[in-house]
C-alpha cells in the first residue's frame, strides 16, 4: 500500500514538473507537496495497523466466548490469520548422516556423535535383607577358650534387618571413528553409587577404606583403540578378565548368596581377593575366532617398597583393599594383602549353547606380615615394618623373641595365584547348568605353611530354570574345601605342635585347620518388562569348626561376617574378634533397574 502511494506521489511530481515553469519559488512548492504526501501515508499505514489490532483483538475474544453450535446447526468457526512459523535450521550432519545426539534406533540410550555413538546404562539394585551370624545360636566355641575378653560373642549375633544398596552403577561408553587410521577410539566412564546409605570413607569394626562408592568414574572406566578384526587394547581400571570369564555362572550376583562367598575368596571373609578389579591396568580383548575369544591384562604394582607395603602410588587404599591403619594391625603399613604387579588372563570357547572358559590370575609379592606380627604380639601402634624389623630388639616387649620369630615375619611376602576351569549349557528346556573347578595357592615357604589358610580348592555349581518368559528360578551351591593350614581367629580350636619359634609354655600352638564350608543359594525372578525385576532370595553359609566364610561377600550391599560387636572403630584402636565356625543364614528380596 506505502509503495503504490509513494509511486502514485513521484507520478504526481512528474506531472507538476511538466506544467510548472522552471523557478526557484515553484521547485520549493513542489518539495512542500511531496513532504505533505509522505506524511498523509504515514498517517494513514498508523490507521491501518489500529484497525488490524482491533480485528485481531475481536477476532480472540470470539473464539474465547464463541457459543456452542445447537444440535443439528452448522458450526460457525471463528478463525484468525495464522502466524507463519520461526525459519528452521538445518542440523549440521556428519560425513555418516547423522546429526549430533540424533536418537540410533533400537537402543533408547543410544545417541550418534560427530564420526561414533555414545550409550548410556546403568543398574540401580536396592533390597530389604534380615540375617543371622548364627542360625540356631550354633556357634562353635572351643571348649579350651580361656581369653581375657568376650567369652561369647558381644553384640546381637542373631537376626538382624537390614536396607541394603547393592551394585549400583551408571556410565556411558563408546567410540569415536578415526578417519586416518583403521581403529576406532572406544571409551567408557562408570561411576557406583549408594541408594540407601550416605557415599563415605568404608569401614567397619575390621576394616578401613578410603575408597568411596559415588566418587566419579570409581568402577570399570578406560580409554583404548578397537577394531572387530584385531581386538582392543584398552588402559584404565577394570574388572579382570579371570571374574569376567565367569560372569554368566552367577546368577546371584550382587545378592547374600553370590557365588563370590567362597569362589575367588582366598580367606573367607568379605574380600574377594580373585573376583574383583584392578586399577591403573592395561588390557587386550581378542575378536572371537572359531568360537575361541581371549583377554589378557597387566597391572603394575607402582609400589617403591621391595616388600609392597606402601600405598600405590596415585592411590588412595593399599592394593587389595584397605587403608594401612585397618583393622587395628600392626605395624602399620600396607600388610593385609597389599600385592605388587599383577596378570590376569583367560581363553573361552562358545558353540551355541555351549560355554567353557579357563582363567588364571597371579599376584605377585602380597603381604601378609601382620599376620604373623598378630600371631606373636609384636609391634605397636604407629610403629613402622622397618622399625619393628631393624630397631627393635629381639627378646624385647613388643618385639619378637627370637630370631625365628623374626624370619617367620620376614617369610610371609609370597605370590598368591587363583586357576579356574568352568563350562555351562543351556538345554533346549531353558534349563542353564554349569560348574567351576578352582585352585588357589600361596606359596610360602614350609616354615609358615602352618598358617597358610590361603592355598585350598573350591568348587560351584548351578542351574537356572526359565519358568516362563518373565519368571525364573536357580539354585547353586559352593563348596570350599580344607585349607593347607590355619591362621587363627578369636575362637579357632588349637592343638598341641607349638608354631615356630615358642614352646609349649607360651601357649601357641598351630591352629585346627578343619576350615571346609559350604554355601547353599536358590532365587526366584520375576521380570515387570525388559527393565525392571523383582527377585527374593535365600542363602545359608555352613562353616567348619575352624572356618569364616560369609553372606553378601562380592557386590552386596550389607555383608554379614564372622565379627562381633567388640572393638568396633576399625581403624588404628580397632580390636575385632572373628567367632569362627558359625552357620550364617538370611533371606532377601529386592527390585532391580537395569538399562
Amino acid at each position: 500500500m506505502r509503495k503504490f502511494a509513494l509511486g502514485a506521489a513521484f507520478v504526481a511530481a512528474g506531472i507538476t514538473f511538466q506544467a510548472l515553469p522552471a523557478s526557484a519559488d515553484k521547485l520549493d512548492d513542489v518539495l512542500a507537496r511531496l513532504d505533505k504526501i509522505e506524511k498523509n501515508n504515514a498517517k494513514l499505514a498508523g490507521e491501518n495497523a489500529a484497525l488490524r489490532a482491533r480485528i485481531n483483538k475481536r477476532d480472540d475474544g470470539a473464539i474465547r466466548n464463541a457459543t456452542p453450535a445447537k444440535p443439528g446447526a452448522t458450526p460457525v468457526v471463528a478463525t484468525r490469520t495464522p502466524t507463519p512459523p520461526p525459519a528452521l535450521v538445518a542440523p549440521e550432519i556428519d560425513a555418516n548422516g547423522h546429526a549430533f545426539f540424533e536418537h540410533k534406533k533400537g537402543n533408547p540410550l543410544t545417541f550418534y556423535t560427530p564420526g561414533g555413538e555414545i550409550t548410556g546404562y546403568g543398574n540401580i539394585d536396592l533390597s530389604v535383607d534380615d540375617t543371622t551370624k548364627a542360625l540356631g545360636g550354633n556357634i562353635n566355641n572351643n571348649p579350651v577358650f580361656t581369653g581375657p575378653s568376650e567369652p561369647f560373642p558381644a553384640g546381637n549375633f542373631g537376626w538382624m534387618p537390614a536396607i541394603a544398596s547393592n551394585s549400583s552403577f551408571l556410565g556411558v561408553r563408546g567410540f569415536q571413528r578415526m578417519s586416518t587410521l583403521p581403529f576406532n577410539f572406544v571409551y567408557q566412564l562408570e561411576v557406583g553409587f549408594d541408594v540407601s546409605n550416605t557415599p563415605g570413607a568404608r569401614q567397619s569394626n575390621a576394616n578401613l577404606s578410603n575408597s568411596v562408592n559415588g566418587s566419579m568414574f570409581n568402577r570399570n572406566t578406560y580409554i583404548g583403540f578397537a577394531n572387530p578384526e584385531w581386538g582392543a587394547v584398552k588402559i584404565g581400571k577394570t574388572t579382570t578378565p579371570y571374574a569376567r570369564s565367569t560372569g554368566g555362572f552367577n546368577p546371584f550376583s550382587g545378592e547374600i548368596g553370590s557365588m563370590n562367598v567362597i569362589m575367588g575368596n582366598t580367606g573367607g571373609d568379605n574380600r574377594v581377593e580373585f573376583g574383583g578389579r584392578l586399577d591403573h591396568s592395561i588390557w587386550y580383548e581378542s575378536p572371537t575366532i572359531g568360537g575361541f575369544q581371549w583377554n589378557l591384562l597387566f597391572s603394575p604394582g607402582q609400589n617403591r617398597s621391595t616388600i609392597d607395603d606402601n600405598i600405590a602410588a596415585g592411590e588412595s587404599d593399599c592394593t587389595g583393599g584397605n587403608d594401612p591403619t585397618s583393622g587395628g594391625l600392626f605395624p602399620n603399613g600396607c600388610n593385609d594383602g597389599s600385592f605388587g604387579n599383577a596378570v590376569s588372563a583367560n581363553l573361552s570357547y562358545t558353540n551355541g549353547p555351549f560355554y567353557a572358559t579357563v582363567a588364571y590370575e597371579r599376584h605377585f609379592q602380597v603381604n601378609r606380615q601382620s599376620d604373623i606380627s598378630l600371631l606373636y604380639g609384636a609391634g605397636a601402634a604407629n610403629m613402622t615394618t622397618f622399625t619393628l624389623v631393624n630397631n627393635c630388639p629381639l627378646g624385647t616387649p613388643g618385639c619378637f623373641a627370637n630370631a625365628t620369630q623374626l624370619g617367620v615375619f620376614n617369610a610371609d611376602v609370597a605370590d598368591e595365584d587363583a586357576l579356574k576351569i568352568a563350562a555351562l549349557y543351556t538345554f533346549s528346556t531353558k534349563t542353564t547348568v554349569g560348574g567351576i573347578f578352582e585352585r588357589m595357592h600361596r606359596y610360602v615357604s614350609p616354615l609358615i605353611e602352618f598358617q597358610n589358610e590361603r592355598s585350598r580348592n573350591g568348587t560351584w555349581l548351578f542351574f537356572t530354570q526359565e519358568l516362563s518368559p518373565v519368571d525364573s528360578f536357580s539354585g547353586g551351591w559352593a563348596h570350599a574345601f580344607k585349607a593347607q593350614g590355619e591362621l587363627g581367629q578369636h575362637n579357632t580350636p588349637f592343638g598341641t605342635t607349638p608354631i615356630p619359634g615358642t614352646t609349649s609354655a607360651d601357649g601357641l600352638f598351630v591352629m585346627n585347620n578343619d576350615n571346609e564350608a559350604d554355601m547353599l543359594t536358590a532365587n526366584y525372578k520375576h521380570k515387570f518388562g525388559t527393565n525392571l525385576t523383582w527377585y527374593t532370595a535365600v542363602a545359608m553359609t555352613i562353616n567348619g569348626p575352624s572356618a569364616h566364610f560369609d553372606l553378601g561377600a562380592g557386590g552386596h550391599g550389607v555383608t554379614t561376617d564372622c565379627h562381633s560387636a567388640w572393638g568396633a572403630t576399625g581403624g588404628t584402636n580397632s580390636d575385632p574378634h572373628c567367632w569362627v565356625g558359625p552357620t550364617l543364614a538370611g533371606v532377601s528380596t529386592g527390585l532391580q533397574w537395569r538399562f
